[in-house]
Formats: structure tokens, sequence, C-alpha cells
């Protein structure tokens, strides 16, 4: 889901289109710290017309025009980067497509990894991207949410962006009235209160496979 953020006046006539793109999987538990991020950036900041924010989800190539078309992207993501969980590294450029191809945890950094190359082949690639991704705790969780730690690094991850938005001209400003829910850039039933106010308790329903039929080891 795209939202084009044209809620501010004040805006860089010369800078050119600007992507914040969120992808992950918010069914896995920390796998959904990038689409988190994307949600509660566009619900505390509004920004210049020129900037669009993307629920980029599990999407992999159908995102290739929304890369194409950007003279700057932002990604936030869960990157396995063998650190302690909730540490946060930032990634530049042409390093981003190496570095996501690395280590892959989940099928939608194989898509969005051939995104960046097809984006490269066809030299439509931004001019700057920046990737701020996160080390996840726990993935082996169907039906979870963030862990605590994820979600605090969610707010350093929003301030971090903000930060470079700003220096690439898109103008952000803090939001004084919350969001209508059809503006919101998340599917309004899957945003994190609608989602952690309607799953089961782990208690009520088994998210990590039933001892029944996928017997533990001794």
């Amino acid at each position: 889901m795209t939202v084009s953020l044209n809620d501010t006046t004040s805006t860089t006539d010369t800078a050119g289109p600007i992507v914040v793109l969120g992808i992950g999987n918010v069914l896995w538990a920390d796998e959904g710290f990038g689409v988190r991020c994307v949600e509660a950036l566009q619900q505390q900041w509004s920004f210049a017309p020129h900037v669009d924010l993307i629920d980029g989800g599990t999407q992999g190539l159908y995102l290739i025009h929304h890369v194409q078309g950007a003279e700057r992207l932002l990604i936030f993501d869960a990157i396995d980067y063998g650190l302690e969980p909730g540490t946060m590294r930032l990634i530049e450029d042409d390093e981003v497509p190496r570095f996501m191809g690395a280590k892959k945890m989940s099928l939608h950094q194989t898509g969005f990894q051939e995104v960046l190359m097809l984006a490269l082949l066809t030299e439509r690639y931004p001019r700057q991207v920046l990737l701020i991704g996160c080390q996840p705790e726990e993935l082996e969780d169907y039906g979870g949410s963030l862990r605590p730690r994820i979600r605090l690094a969610v707010d350093d991850a929003v301030a971090l962006a903000v930060e470079r938005l700003r220096e690439w001209g898109a103008a952000p400003q803090p939001r004084e009235a919350p969001l209508a829910g059809d503006e919101s850039v998340t599917v309004p039933t899957l945003s994190l209160g609608a989602y952690e106010a309607g799953r089961p308790a782990a208690e009520q329903a088994c998210r990590v496979g039933d001892e029944r039929f996928m017997p533990r080891s001794a």
C-alpha cells in the first residue's frame, strides 16, 4: 500500500522523488520490523509531496517501479547481522543489494534483492540508498509480534530515518493530529494496534508447531 504524504507546504523544489519502504512479514514476529517502522514513521511525521511511504510487505518484484522511480530510497528491514538483538546498522548505496543477499532470513529478502539488482541492471537505480536494518530476536513465531527489544528499536530507527530524510529535503514535520484510518500506509486490520488486539495469546494458539504432529526431540 502506498501513501503520498502531501499535508505540508514545506518542500524542496529541486528534490527528486523520495521513497521510504518498509519490508517484511508482520505475521512472523520480528520479521515485521520494517513494516512497523514505516507505519510508526507515518503516524508521527508528515512530509513534502515528493515523499512516498510504502508498506512493501513481501511484495518482492512488484516493488520494482517504486525503486526505479526513486531518486533517494530509504529501506527499513530486519537483517541478520549476527549481532545482539535490537542492534541496528546503516548500509548505504551500492553495498545495499550485496548486503541484503549475504544471509537471507526469508523469501521476501530474496525477492527484494532481485528488485535492487534489476534496478541496477536497467540503470534506474536510486542516486542514494539507505538501509536501516535491525538484528531480530525471534522469527519462528507465526502469529507473534515484535519482541520488546525490537519494538524499542523501532523508535530509534524512526529517529535515524527522520534525520536522513531531513538531509534529503523531505521536510519532515511532527504530526499535530492522528491519521484517519483510510490514510494509513498499512492496511488498518494489520496495523500494530489492531494486530495486537486481535491475535490470540500463545497459550490459546500454537504458533511454533503442534507436538502431536511435530514432536520435540528428546
